[in-house]
């Protein structure tokens, strides 16, 4: 092990390579989460990050932009129409839930084929106290929801840039 190097002459040795330890602790936390629900007939949480088919369209992503006016928040939902889709606004969060269920059927000379899926979604984020909540928009265009948020303009004028100086 010619990379490692012992510490202060404690008799320790200490990898000479740096490693990061919330990297780890991920890891650690990843792989109990995948041993406990793995092997239940659920889909691990490595298989959500790596596009399972069973897990595809159970967890939308979020983008989340602002600007000096608003704040715009879209989220990816192939296969759901508008009535499937909850967005409310409490306490300064806004929670978007949905639910997705597909069957199929396979009918042929042979055989005859039924298949059922479901699955349902919360995703919720805090929200600035600048926005105004009752300008709020939200429109649904193929699979894609944006939900505008204008800030209120008291707010906007009372930001403030502060200048940074070089050392």
């Amino acid at each position: 092990m010619a990379d490692d190097v012992t510490s202060k002459g404690q008799g320790t040795r200490v990898p000479s390579r740096y490693q990061d330890p919330f990297q780890s602790f991920r890891t650690e936390i990843d792989r109990l989460f995948d041993s406990f629900l793995g092997g239940g007939g659920f889909p691990s949480l490595t298989s959500f990050r790596q596009g399972f088919p069973a897990a595809q369209g159970l967890t939308p992503t979020l983008d989340v932009k602002e600007n000096e006016k608003e704040i715009v928040v879209k989220a990816d939902l192939p296969g759901l129409d508008e009535k499937d889709i909850t967005l409310t606004i409490h306490n300064g969060v806004l929670s978007l839930r949905g639910e997705k269920k597909s069957e199929h059927t396979d009918e042929r000379d042979n055989y005859h084929v039924m298949e059922r899926s479901y699955g349902s979604f919360q995703r919720s984020i805090r929200l600035p106290d600048t926005i105004d909540e009752d300008k709020v928009e939200a429109r649904f265009d193929k699979g894609v929801l944006t939900v505008t948020f204008p800030k209120r303009p008291e707010m906007v004028s009372a930001q403030k840039k502060i200048e940074i100086k070089g050392a």
